[in-house]
């Protein structure tokens, strides 16, 4: 039975989340002027090459784009370097970390069971499949049975079709879990509500055959992850069920909410030692630090902020330490949260005790959300249990 309770306010993510609900309704033609970019802009960018190293790429310097540039989703598979990096790490929806429980969750939201694996971006077009990391890095390049993914599919649309997958892909049995559809068959979906991709997926996804088996023309099987109604049932199906992958958390998604690039408190995720191997962040060993880590961004003014838009301010660095050690605004850098840990007031964030270690790992492509940051910090003190969901 569930039982009433109240935690202390931590955190604005309700308010957040009601503002994105809304926000999401008044921008309704700005999305449809951004899926027509998308299917309509045609690139042609120099190749780089692949031996390029990790940190190079993503310490260069990025000369200032234009707000309104929009690259084609139909030829986002030929991109290189720097280029393909920063397209591709910016189309995921990411999900904040559930630091409070959103208010009507048992009618307005779904939950899953989260596939552990590599968090991708599948795209599949002139006859080529491709999948890319969070932070925009080739992971497979195959032929599929989606549409317009191998040569031998032509069939199912013209060189204008293009899909465009939300997915993850579990090592373990070699499939690509679908969690979410972006576009399928040259259709943009941003602009639809969860409740109607989710409808379409499952109903077009094993029509194509991309569920079958792998196969010479198949590489990779494709799934979609089972979704439940968030009622006490869907709830128990979903952390205590059976389900054909490891786990790796729960991940909730507001039935209203559209798909929107970038953090969004309408889309959720929530660990605890049941359903997930990892609860609390490790090293690069696979140990758990004695310390909270923490990665945040160096701005221009020399404060560290998150990446969530707007950044959530932990601190500022001194000019001296910045020049000292020759940092650069744009750069990630690590802290350890300090003894005295985080400080909140009024569900916002008063003080945090920071120690500088070093750069960030060349591989990270953003800072920690502040969502994130709380939510680790909750885990070893404080941490929201499923009774309390």
């Amino acid at each position: 039975l569930r039982r009433s309770f109240k935690r202390l306010p931590i955190s604005d993510q309700q308010r957040r989340r009601q503002l994105s609900l809304e926000r999401q309704a008044e921008n309704r033609g700005e999305a449809q002027r951004l899926a027509r970019c998308l299917a309509h802009t045609i690139l042609s960018l120099q190749d780089v090459s692949p031996s390029q190293p990790q940190s190079e790429i993503e310490l260069e310097s990025q000369a200032e784009e234009p707000a309104a540039q929009c690259f084609d989703v139909r030829q986002a598979a030929r991109l290189r370097g720097p280029e393909a990096r920063r397209w591709f790490a910016k189309q995921l929806m990411l999900p904040e970390w559930m630091i409070d429980v959103p208010d009507k969750l048992a009618t307005d939201w779904y939950v899953c069971a989260r596939p552990a694996g590599k968090r991708c971006f599948v795209v599949s077009s002139n006859g080529i499949t491709v999948s890319r990391l969070r932070n925009g890095s080739l992971l497979h390049r195959f032929p599929s049975a989606l549409p317009n993914g191998a040569r031998t599919n032509n069939h199912m649309g013209t060189g204008q079709s293009y899909c465009i997958l939300d997915c993850i892909f579990h090592e373990p049995d070699q499939t690509y879990y679908v969690i979410d559809m972006v576009c399928w068959g040259g259709m943009s979906f941003y602009e639809c509500t969860a409740e109607f991709r989710f409808f379409w997926l499952n109903s077009k996804l094993v029509e194509t055959g991309a569920c079958n088996e792998p196969s010479n023309f198949h590489k990779y099987r494709f799934r979609a992850v089972v979704v439940y109604d968030c009622d006490q049932d869907g709830l128990n199906a979903a952390y205590s069920g059976s389900a054909p992958y490891v786990k790796d958390g729960l991940l909730f998604c507001n039935k209203h909410s559209h798909y929107q690039p970038g953090n969004t408190p309408l889309l959720l995720v929530w660990k605890d030692a049941n359903c997930s191997q990892y609860v609390i962040d490790t090293d690069g060993k696979g140990l758990v630090p004695d310390q909270q880590q923490v990665v945040l961004e160096l701005l221009d003014d020399g404060s560290l902020g998150t990446s969530d838009d707007p950044p959530v301010i932990f601190g500022v660095l001194e000019n001296s330490f910045v020049e000292k050690n020759k940092l650069k605004g744009g750069t990630l850098l690590r802290f350890c949260v300090k003894e005295g840990g985080l400080g909140f007031r009024d569900g916002e964030l008063e003080r945090a005790e920071l120690e500088y270690v070093g750069k960030a790992n060349a591989s990270k492509a953003f800072a920690d959300s502040y969502s994130k940051v709380v939510f680790q910090y909750m885990a070893r003190c404080s941490p929201l249990r499923i009774e309390h969901i």
